[in-house]
């Protein structure tokens, strides 16, 4: 069964870091594009950075420099590390793929990034 479980999320204030962590069952990683998406309140969902099978990333403009996608492949989990943390990244992040032509999504992590 396909599953994808985000963790790490909470309240951090501005200029902190977190990291996120999303833990995939029924599917290998390294195989599929893996993406972080991000949804604040009153807002659509946002791309906020991938990762592509040969490793290349992707991200965000409003996140470039500050944000880092990972895999680890012998834990089959994709990792979001943040760092210099702005109220405006305050959102429910959700990790992604799509697995045998079927979008999968993970429950969800609150971040919240606040004084």
């Amino acid at each position: 069964q396909v599953q994808l479980v985000e963790s790490g999320g909470g309240l951090v204030q501005p200029g902190g870091s977190l990291r996120l962590s999303c833990a995939a069952s029924g599917f290998t990683v390294s195989t599929y594009y893996l993406k972080w998406y991000r949804q604040a309140p009153g807002k659509q969902r946002e791309l906020v950075a991938g990762i592509r099978l040969g490793g290349t990333t992707n991200y965000a403009d409003s996140v470039k420099g500050r944000f880092t996608i990972s895999r680890d492949n012998a834990k089959n989990t994709v990792y979001l590390q943040m760092n210099s943390l702005k109220p405006e990244d305050t959102a429910v992040y959700y990790c992604n793929a799509n697995v045998n032509f079927v979008d999968r999504w993970g429950q969800g992590t609150q971040v919240t990034v606040s004084s």
